[in-house]
């Protein structure tokens, strides 16, 4: 089956999560991604493992090709103004003015390919007091609010996921796929910007709207569980797992029948969800005692058995040992042509097709490339003798 990018030609100058995400989203939907890189050291995400694929590398850069090039090198330049002819979009996550300073910018490109669509990615923006800061995840996290939300202020700790990296990603994609619709209409292409701190406050789009339409009152962590109802648990076997009543009065009903406590129903601390949105803290001790009774397994099961929203808190091992993700099909297996076989997790979207294919070693596809782009043997072999490749 087609899919929706069979045609079409990325190339991406980027590095660690941010663009390597965005290109492996457009891989995803069938788009020939060429993942330039530098010559004798690549992504530095390479490093992170043995063999020059670790796994944090292998997540973001599956299903591409890799040219080395020395974009800082005219010829080397050239190279790219070449992929760029024949390329619908260009994604790049360098500091703010770099790619401009190697000659690679949205204005040098698009004069050699007015369809292309130039995706920029930075830690803060193009402009702006911050715009030539160092930018990483944790930092994107910190400044949008998001890690606020999430870890505890009193004793503040990070993440274990790279939430502004992937976010940053999936708005980046979904940012060239709109330019390119509308290059269909228009013919032109369009700069795409975006950057860890503006994705990830967008992101934030619930907790942003209740500060700003209440007149300045600070969302929490706690706000949201208790406004959605959503409660935490231990259970007999200290094993964790969540609840999520929202707002249908049909989920508090069948908790209170679940868990043998329907006089829950008549206490007036609880009575409505306005009560129990008041009454979180006294409500969710009461349950926890009542949780703590039984190991989780049972609790789970009587919960969703009475349909209530519930799920254990799974460690990586468990879930993809879950018959509802193996369902899914969230694994992928691939065999790479050196290192062997190699498991990845699985689309985010069923497209009707998967073609996923292993991650590139650092330069695999230099030549053929050069090639399709008209360089000839001779002149492969000089750059490579030169170090432009």
């Amino acid at each position: 089956m087609t899919l929706p990018l069979d045609g079409f030609r990325v190339v991406e100058a980027a590095s660690y999560v941010t663009g390597p995400y965005a290109a492996s989203l457009l891989a995803d939907m069938g788009a020939d991604v060429v993942k330039v890189e530098e010559p004798g050291h690549g992504d530095p995400f390479r490093s992170w493992g043995e063999l020059g694929i670790a796994p944090t590398f292998r997540g973001v850069n599956y299903s591409k090709r890799s040219i080395t090039i020395d974009m800082r090198s005219p010829r080397g330049r050239e190279i790219v103004l070449r992929l760029a002819r024949e390329a619908d979009v260009f994604i790049e996550n360098f500091r703010p003015g770099a790619a401009e300073r190697l000659g690679i910018g949205y204005a040098d490109l698009g004069a050699v390919n007015p369809r292309i669509v130039y995706c920029s990615i930075s830690g803060f923006g193009s402009h702006g007091p911050y715009r030539d800061r160092p930018g990483y995840d944790t930092i994107g996290q910190a400044l949008s609010g998001l890690l606020g939300l999430l870890t505890d202020l009193d004793h503040p700790q990070p993440m274990g996921v790279s939430l502004s990296d992937h976010v940053t990603g999936v708005f980046a994609a979904y940012g060239i796929l709109g330019a390119l619709v509308g290059r269909e209409r228009t013919g032109r292409g369009r700069k795409v910007e975006t950057s860890l701190l503006q994705a990830t406050t967008a992101f934030l789009a619930e907790n942003a709207a209740r500060f700003l339409a209440d007149g300045g009152e600070t969302p929490t962590r706690g706000a949201r569980a208790r406004l959605a109802q959503v409660y935490a648990f231990t259970a007999s076997d200290g094993k964790p797992f969540v609840v999520h009543l929202s707002s249908p009065p049909k989920f508090w009903e069948a908790l209170t029948t679940a868990v043998g406590r329907p006089e829950l129903r008549d206490d007036p601390r609880f009575s409505d969800r306005r009560a129990r949105v008041k009454g979180y803290d006294e409500l969710r001790r009461t349950l926890a005692e009542t949780f703590a009774t039984r190991p989780r397994d049972e609790w789970v099961a009587a919960l969703q058995a009475a349909d209530v929203p519930a799920a254990p808190i799974l460690r990586m091992d468990e879930v993809f040992a879950d018959p509802q993700v193996r369902a899914l099909g969230m694994v992928r297996d691939l065999l790479h042509p050196t290192l062997g076989p190699m498991r990845l997790v699985g689309s985010a979207v069923s497209l009707g097709a998967d073609r996923a294919g292993p991650p590139p070693l650092l330069g695999e596809h230099t030549k053929p490339l050069l090639r399709e782009l008209g360089y000839s043997d001779g002149e492969i072999e000089q750059l490579a003798s030169d170090k432009v490749i």
